[in-house]
């Protein structure tokens, strides 16, 4: 049962706001963050609460990207002079700097209640608690992990799609990664407790799931089985009620012709694939610590793409790696050029401290870095946009979706995902639709980054995770029963749409 479900006639402890930065991992986690919460007695601050007014604020962090410690502190010291003012207020620190920095957050920011890693999630109210007893900050670091994240409690963001976690860690050593260092050696879950989630999240009404993992089809190296990914998939497609399956994020070492053929022939699994390339150049993959290489990768989208001729692919590429001459950025362009990927989610190399890249001799001039990263985006904004063009005129089924169209008010659109992830705005129903049902509409037209469908749609088809997000929405319109025992808030928490989540970008 997910937290959303429980009765509110508990006592209320207080309100609480999750901060997530990073990858797919962290957003899961934060979910789960909430669940815990939520368990414990606090519910969530309403949407348009002002900065340090939830009693309880939560930084789930990550050491992937550029000055991420710096943003963090920014944002703990402005909660400072609010935190003096209110002294119940309580501050927690996790995710992957937390683990990385340690006793330094404390030391730096001393009015940090609770340091938490990526091990111990699943502590953060007893550590919450103790420091309130106790009057001290709380750092407690796992080495090793304590407990899946899925097998705790969740306050899903969306109804109707739920993530799940197949795997943590990874064993890959890439040297512009630090993954690995703060997340550990992979570890599988059992695939009775995997299917056994899925079956419970459909119960509940959810129709898309997402199997998450920090190298996800290297699951099965954990329990000595190296088709159990290609066998989860087909076992996924047996659950009755699950209409579509993904999965992030996989890596061309691990991607056998089995993975591909179940991909091809279960019917809920999309023909979606994201797969990091990194790198065209054999000599940076190389330096990368990449175990593949140009034709290796081009193989695999050459299969997929024979086993899927609709399939979009999309991916990750680092620009400017230490030692990338002008040749090695030409062999990334020929690449993108060859796989014509969907979508790319490009990033200019920055120093990560803690990874072997940061001490690489032939880091590369910030502006060579920038004008090639510019052709780069250049090229793949006219293949995204010809490969677009080719959906006009085609029928899709599309999935409502909660928060996707900026616009739709304005334009009267309402937005969801079509099978293979494309973006789809289309002119709002005559009947009522809600996030989770599925519209049939035709392609009118294309952009790079989404497709947009102008007439009347083809057909509505009301679902289970429709009727499930109804249900969800109507119960967070009704006010918690109960006694707030923390710093008194107004209402009742108001449900917010999942903020945008790309993937950290160096982790596949």
């Amino acid at each position: 049962m997910t937290s959303s479900d429980r009765s509110q006639t508990v006592d209320v402890k207080g309100t609480y706001e999750v901060r997530t930065y990073g990858c797919q991992m962290n957003v899961h986690d934060s979910e789960r963050l909430s669940g815990l919460l939520e368990d414990a007695g606090y519910v969530r601050a309403p949407e348009g609460t002002a900065e340090g007014d939830a009693d309880v604020v939560v930084f789930n962090t990550c050491a992937v990207r550029e000055n991420a410690d710096n943003k963090l502190y920014g944002n703990l010291g402005r909660l400072a002079p609010m935190k003096t003012k209110r002294p119940g207020m309580r501050i927690a620190v996790g995710g992957c700097l937390a683990q990385k920095d340690r006793d330094t957050i404390v030391k730096r920011a001393p009015w940090v209640d609770v340091v938490f890693g990526t091990h111990n999630i699943g502590k953060l109210p007893v550590l919450l608690e103790r420091a309130r007893v106790q009057e001290e900050a709380q750092v407690e670091i796992a080495e090793s992990l304590e407990a899946f994240p899925s097998t705790l409690p969740t306050r899903r963001e969306s109804a109707y799609a739920a993530w799940v976690s197949i795997s943590v860690g990874c064993n890959n050593t890439c040297t512009f990664c630090i993954v690995p260092a703060l997340r550990g050696k992979e570890k599988d879950r059992r695939p009775g407790d995997i299917l056994a989630e899925v079956e419970a999240l459909v119960a509940e009404g959810v129709s898309e799931i997402t199997l998450l993992g920090q190298n996800v089809n290297a699951y099965g190296s954990d329990i000595g089985d190296r088709e159990a990914f290609s066998k989860l998939l087909r076992a996924c497609g047996r659950i009755e009620g699950l209409e579509r399956v993904r999965f992030t994020s996989p890596h061309p070492r691990d991607f056998t012709d089995d993975v591909i053929a179940a991909m091809a022939e279960t019917p809920n699994v999309m023909h979606q694939l994201h797969m990091p390339l990194q790198s065209g150049s054999d000599t940076v993959l190389k330096a990368m610590r990449r175990s593949y290489r140009q034709e290796r990768f081009l193989g695999i989208i050459e299969k997929v793409r024979a086993a899927m001729p609709d399939a979009a692919i999309s991916t990750d590429i680092i620009v400017g790696f230490p030692g990338e001459t002008e040749e090695d950025f030409e062999q990334t362009m020929h690449v993108v050029r060859e796989a014509r990927f969907a979508q790319a989610f490009t990033f200019q190399y920055s120093k990560r401290p803690g990874t072997p890249a940061a001490e690489m001799e032939g880091q590369i001039p910030k502006e060579v870095v920038q004008a090639r990263y510019e052709r780069l985006v250049a090229l793949q904004e006219e293949i995204s946009w010809e490969e677009n063009k080719k959906q006009v005129g085609r029928t899709l089924e599309v999935m409502v979706a909660e928060g996707e169209g900026r616009k739709d008010d304005a334009t009267q659109r309402l937005s969801g995902r079509a099978p293979d992830n494309r973006l789809v705005h289309f002119t709002k129903p005559d009947e009522p639709v809600r996030p989770g049902d599925m519209v049939t509409v035709e392609i009118t037209y294309a952009a790079p980054h989404h497709l947009l469908a102008e007439g009347p749609a083809k057909g509505v088809r009301r679902t289970r995770s429709g009727d499930a997000w109804e249900k969800r929405t109507a119960a967070a319109a009704e006010k918690p029963k109960g006694v707030m025992l923390g710093i008194p808030t107004i209402g009742a928490p108001a449900p917010t749409p999942a903020p945008a989540a790309a993937g950290c970008g160096f982790t596949g």
